[in-house]
């Protein structure tokens, strides 16, 4: 059965995580931060290229994130309710 364990972890995924970077725009709740990724999308019909922002909600375990720091979320198991996402690197601090 410890075969099993080396190869799996050995393996790559066949459907990788999602990975998106943000800015944190609350850090009020413990060990869960709110990200807002920002992706630039065009319009079906029209074809304008618009902004598109979505609030994903992110589990940190140490507290140490602030609003407007710049980070980078992997996508994970459901956590919680609205937690679907974890934070993976703290690409900027906050000035």
């Amino acid at each position: 059965m410890a075969a099993q364990e080396e190869t799996a972890s050995t393996e790559t995924r066949a459907n990788p995580r999602k990975v998106r970077e943000g800015i944190v725009i609350s850090a009020g709740m413990e060990k869960t931060v709110v990200v807002e990724v920002t992706s630039r999308v065009r319009h079906q019909k029209y074809g304008k290229t618009m902004l598109q922002s979505k609030k994903l909600y992110a589990h940190t375990e140490a507290d140490e994130l602030k609003v407007g720091d710049r980070v980078r979320v992997q996508e994970t198991r459901p956590l919680s309710k609205l937690k679907r996402w974890r934070v993976t690197d703290v690409l900027e601090r906050a000035k």
